[in-house]
């Protein structure tokens, strides 16, 4: 059976080290969030149709090359697990940030469902969880996840794939676009199993003159062999 984490966050991870990370990068990588068994059980759930919401073909939107899938309510007892016990810390995280950057830190609850309850007033009550597979030349454009007013700052990549077995190429790239300044471009090495936490709109950027707006985009190279498979948890509901 896959390991299905307890109703807290990891205790495993270095919550005070990941907050670290995103405020110096504006991403955070968490090794082995998921073991052999979890990952196999994700993949898994990828054919089953009665799971998902929405199946996109991202070359017919043009949006690279490869398939994505977005789970319905209610979300498989391990994706809901995950996306509520990742979130507190997180959204400790999100609080920091919109001090730093003048916006109100009550928009980010500290529980998943007061949360949603702002998606719910403000129509969006569509979840994002969504699963991405990509094959041979596939790829993913480099875009941002926000699906209406109400947007959570950070979200999780989980790759459930093996990158020395099952594919080659497809490594996740994060590039901040910084002002008066060329793009920063980062690529992530994951292995099976492993998570990284980024932001998916902009982050908090310390300058001469206080905190100022990092927009972040992230996208996938292109899987050169093989197949890839991802878990996305992203906190916000779409409209």
């Amino acid at each position: 059976m896959p390991r299905v984490p307890p109703d807290r966050p990891p205790a495993k991870h270095d919550w005070p080290r990941i907050g670290r990370q995103l405020d110096a990068h504006g991403f955070a990588r968490m090794p082995r969030l998921l073991d052999a068994s979890a990952c196999r059980s994700l993949v898994d759930l990828y054919d089953r149709d009665s799971l998902f919401r929405s199946t996109t073909d991202m070359a017919r939107h043009g949006f690279g090359r490869g398939q994505y899938r977005y789970f319905k309510a209610p979300l498989p007892p391990l994706v809901a697990r995950l996306r509520r016990t990742l979130y507190p810390p997180l959204a400790a995280v999100a609080r920091a940030w919109a001090t730093r950057l003048g916006q109100d830190p009550a928009a980010y609850p500290a529980t998943l469902n007061g949360f949603l309850g702002r998606c719910r007033t403000a129509g969006q009550t569509r979840p994002t969880p969504l699963l991405l597979r990509y094959g041979p030349d596939d790829w993913n454009a480099l875009h941002q996840d926000t699906y209406g007013a109400v947007a959570f700052p950070l979200q999780v990549a989980m790759l459930l794939t093996d990158p020395r077995r099952d594919h080659q190429g497809g490594e996740l790239i994060l590039v901040e676009q910084r002002p008066r300044a060329q793009s920063r471009a980062t690529t992530v090495p994951l292995g099976r199993g492993d998570a990284v936490v980024f932001t998916n709109r902009e982050r908090p950027v310390r300058g001469t003159r206080g905190d100022y707006r990092a927009a972040m985009r992230h996208g996938v190279s292109t899987v050169t062999a093989g197949q890839r498979l991802t878990l996305g948890i992203i906190f916000h509901d779409a409209e």
